[in-house]
């Protein structure tokens, strides 16, 4: 029975006869057994079953906007590993098994591989004649994740990856395919909950092939993102910006925009079908025939050699490799996949394509010296609107090394709180593995002491904690991350916080205002410790006189 599409939607269904003949001749929800070879973009069927839906704005959220400083590495950056879905039958798995291959070798980076059910995830990763393990892959760098998906677009449905400080987070858009590919829509918040990473909620409908940047906060689409985004503004100008405005919020790029293809020549009208950053200066761009014989150039010439000066004038070195359209099939050199030194390659059997494929070989190879280039058959995913690109989401590697990372999400502001009222502290971590808990400390003197509030922690992002009845106008909080290696990380709140103690005197904590407090006050004093800066303009020897005559003077 197919996955996505078991149940048959029907609409109209409603008193009354006319109620009743719609529902009768309403389209059905497409059904795609599993096995089947889906293409990349939208089928006839699916846009007709689409057309009996409701219209849906992109909101999967509302979510947070992240509040940290934002950072989106481009493909070429270090890679913990690549996202695959096992979909599409036998042929396609072939290509993947393939890729699977080089990317846990030559590429040292793992891959993240998605199956529907553990039976199918047992046949592939058990059995020595299956598939993926006839081409023999470094099995320690495959992670199996089980996960219902519905097609091999995983590039399209995502999940994205950003960095938020040190930690990587998913930026999570809603797939121009949710309608009828719903368990990919879904992916990102399974893939999140399977890496404890924070998934933020981009309010867009996009397809996530539809973006190409480089890790220095330039990014690049096709105004294909506008359309599908009807809802954010009234002309094609108000939701051009209102796209790149959102991606500045959620990803920290700046985006430019260029027309897309013609849906004749591509039917997705993404741009990594014919655009691929390769450095933070290279560039590799489609290259489409001259005309002849007097003949207007082509439109995707027109679009990609206007694409070609546009780069070069930002300060990219631009390389050029062909491109065709044939028998209604998108041939494309710039479809690849990066992961570490490794680049996997389109090639193609096609008769007209074959002998370009040394040159756009020699060509890529020029523009990323130093890479180990591999060249994978294409022609079966070429022939469904995508090539290899189109089936990897690129995961980032952890920035802390083997040591989890850290980001505190709040305390970030100066704030202040009263004794016994319940504090939310909210973090976000990563770990080259896994968190194993978390510790929640408490400084009262701006990070030169600690006291702890909860240990070992569940590392699930978030823990109220009861805020103390001390005084002090430079609390602050950390948030220390442990994995099973015992690895630590640490990240402070940026902004110290005033707890407003019932009894400022009270120095010790103990709940009784005597001598002892005095004593504790003085030698904090003279170690500079900044909790006795009692009247908030600095340690001096003011402070003493205050705190005396607030401690002769009673709480």
């Amino acid at each position: 029975m197919g996955k996505l599409h078991c149940v048959l939607a029907m609409v109209g269904v409603a008193a009354g006869f006319a109620s009743a003949t719609i529902a009768q001749t309403a389209p059905a929800r497409p059904e795609y057994p599993e096995g089947v070879p889906v293409p990349r973009n939208f089928t006839d069927a699916e846009k007709a079953w689409a057309a009996t839906q409701p219209p849906r704005a992109a909101q999967r959220g509302p979510g947070p906007t992240p509040t940290g400083p934002l950072s989106c590495p481009g493909e070429y950056a270090p890679a913990d590993g690549l996202l695959l879905a096992w979909e599409g039958g036998t042929t396609l798995n072939q290509i993947q098994a393939i890729m699977i291959r080089h990317i846990t070798t030559t590429g040292n980076a793992r891959v993240y591989l998605v199956f529907d059910t553990t039976g199918e995830r047992d046949g592939q990763m058990n059995v020595a004649t299956s598939i993926l393990r006839a081409q023999n892959p470094d099995l320690t760098k495959v992670i199996p994740v089980v996960r219902t998906t519905d097609t091999i677009w995983i590039r399209d449905y995502g999940p994205r990856y950003v960095y938020e400080g040190d930690v990587r987070i998913i930026s999570d858009h809603t797939y121009n395919g949710f309608q009828f590919r719903p368990n990919d829509d879904a992916q990102p918040v399974g893939f999140a909950s399977f890496m404890r990473h924070a998934r933020y909620t981009l309010p867009l409908i996009h397809g996530g092939g539809n973006y190409h940047l480089d890790s220095v906060g330039r990014g690049f689409a096709t105004r294909l993102i506008a359309n599908e985004n009807p809802s954010l503004g009234t002309t094609a100008a108000a939701r051009e910006a209102a796209v790149i405005n959102l991606w500045q919020q959620f990803q920290g790029v700046n985006t430019l925009l260029f027309d897309p293809f013609p849906t004749n020549v591509d039917a997705t009208q993404h741009i990594d079908m014919w655009m691929q950053v390769v450095s933070d200066n290279t560039v590799i761009i489609g290259e489409w025939p001259a005309p002849t014989g007097g003949l207007q150039p082509s439109t995707q010439r027109t679009i990609t050699e206007n694409a070609a000066i546009t780069m070069a004038n930002l300060g990219y070195n631009v390389f050029r490799v062909p491109s065709r359209s044939l028998s209604g099939v998108h041939y494309t050199y710039t479809n690849m996949v990066i992961a570490n030194n490794l680049v996997l390659v389109p090639s193609y059997v096609n008769a007209t394509m074959q002998p370009l494929n040394a040159p756009a070989l020699a060509t890529i190879q020029a523009a990323m010296p130093g890479k180990t280039l591999v060249q994978v058959n294409s022609d079966a995913l070429a022939s469904l609107a995508g090539v290899m690109h189109c089936i990897v989401m690129h995961v980032p590697v952890n920035k802390n090394g083997v040591n989890p990372g850290v980001y505190v999400r709040t305390q970030n502001s100066f704030q202040s709180v009263a004794p016994g009222s319940l504090l939310d502290v909210r973090w976000s971590s990563d770990d080259d593995n896994l968190i194993v808990n978390a510790d929640i400390d408490l400084s009262l003197d701006d990070g030169a002491t600690w006291s702890n509030l909860r240990s070992a922690t569940a590392d699930d992002g978030v823990e109220s904690i009861t805020v103390p009845d001390r005084f002090t106008r430079y609390a602050r909080i950390r948030v220390t991350a442990r994995d099973a290696q015992n690895n630590l990380g640490s990240d402070l709140g940026d902004a110290r916080f005033t707890i407003v103690g019932t009894c400022p005197v009270d120095f010790d904590g103990n709940g009784t205002p005597d001598i002892n407090d005095v004593f504790a006050f003085l030698n904090a004093f003279f170690a500079a410790s900044l909790q006795c800066d009692y009247d908030g303009n600095g340690l001096d020897n003011g402070d003493i006189f205050d705190f005396l005559n607030a401690f002769f003077a009673g709480c």
